[in-house]
């Protein structure tokens, strides 16, 4: 496993890959704080996994180095001359990008056109390569297939490529089992229920193993895109906010590692994202608005008293053009500001967003 419960690294912090110098040492133990206004006259305890503060932005560095850094260690990826080819939305693409410039290893990404610019750059200033993939699959109309099809066709011409291949790499399941032990000591192990969004169900396979094999008795809430494949959406359209639902299911999807599924849509994770920053000060990215909208839901169910942990994945200063800006949004849903600047709506107030079918 990447991590050590017994080493630390010089700020403090659980060492996730012991050994590991420089940068890539600040990879997970990621703070657990305490919200107490993200939903009013709730009665439960709240806490936010904030995973923006890994050091590439996002919980996909967790992954990222899991998957590739046994690879580096046993030979089979070579400084100088390997290259590692991988289809991802933005993060964790931006979690290697950061891992193969501090391993000089050569990277090419396979996006999609709704990759945005900065994400591009970003890419663009750690060194890697990134291909750009704008027709859909003529099948499905989904990019995604046509990003999995590129990444095959450059494995087959590039000596020495590895794909780590996010959706069925069992280390990504593992990097998370870390995600969640570090929530189980942080909260003395109670922790009643579990709210994440699942996408490649790394994140979430990881964690409802670690709650598994340590008999927790937490409640597994996934949160999946209204479209998506993973738990048969109940609608099918086209979706505008990456990082949550898919449209391949992947092999390392297991539907039982949740116990409860909840569908958000685009604009419920607009939403979120607003009435989190509104109401806690915290600029969180789009899978996380899901997650909001998921708990807001959810909540007149849970039980008083309750210990209530939502995984935050990224930040939201890679969603400035698209969520946070006014003109994307009004443009997407018409005038819907009201949802978050006016106190008096919200989730026990009687407007939630259950009913809510745009994508």
């Amino acid at each position: 496993m990447p991590y050590d419960e017994g080493k630390t690294t010089t700020s403090g912090r659980p060492a996730y890959a012991p050994g590991l110098k420089g940068i890539l040492s600040a990879v997970g133990g990621t703070p657990l704080v305490e919200l107490d206004r993200v939903v009013p006259g709730f009665t439960s305890r709240v806490f936010a996994k904030i995973e923006r503060f890994n050091p590439g932005g996002s919980i996909k560095d967790r992954a990222a180095l899991s998957m590739v850094l046994g690879r580096i260690g046993t030979g089979e990826l070579i400084p100088g001359r390997s290259t590692v080819v991988e289809s991802s939305s933005g993060n964790l693409a931006i979690g290697l990008a950061q891992l193969c410039a501090y391993f000089d290893l050569r990277l090419i990404v396979v996006v999609d056109a709704r990759t945005t610019e900065q994400n591009i750059g970003i890419l663009h200033a750690y060194g890697a390569e990134v291909e750009v993939v704008t027709e859909p699959d003529p099948v499905t109309g989904e990019l995604l297939p046509m990003r999995l099809r590129r990444v095959a066709e450059l494995l087959s011409t590039i000596p020495h490529a590895f794909w780590p291949d996010q959706y069925a790499n069992p280390r990504n399941r593992l990097a998370h089992e870390t995600t969640m032990r570090e929530i189980a000591e942080a909260l003395d192990g109670r922790v009643d229920q579990l709210i994440l969004a699942a996408g490649t169900s790394g994140t979430l396979g990881g964690c409802a193993e670690y709650i598994r094999r340590t008999g927790m008795t937490t409640t597994v809430n996934a949160v999946d895109a209204v479209g998506s494949v993973l738990f048969d959406s109940p609608v099918a359209c086209t979706r505008l906010i990456p990082g949550h639902g898919a449209s391949v299911r992947p092999p390392l999807l297991r539907r039982g590692d949740a116990d409860r599924v909840v569908h958000v849509t685009d604009l419920d994770c607009v939403v979120g994202c607003r009435r989190l920053v509104r109401r806690e000060a915290i600029l969180a990215g789009g899978s996380s608005g899901g997650v909001v909208a998921a708990l807001e839901r959810l909540a007149p169910a849970i039980e008083p008293g309750s210990n209530v942990v939502l995984v935050l994945p990224d930040g939201g200063d890679r969603y400035l053009d698209t969520i946070y800006n006014d003109s994307w949004v009004r443009g997407h849903f018409g005038e819907v500001s009201h949802l978050w600047k006016d106190p008096a709506r919200g989730a026990y107030a009687g407007e939630t967003l259950k009913e809510t079918v745009l994508c």
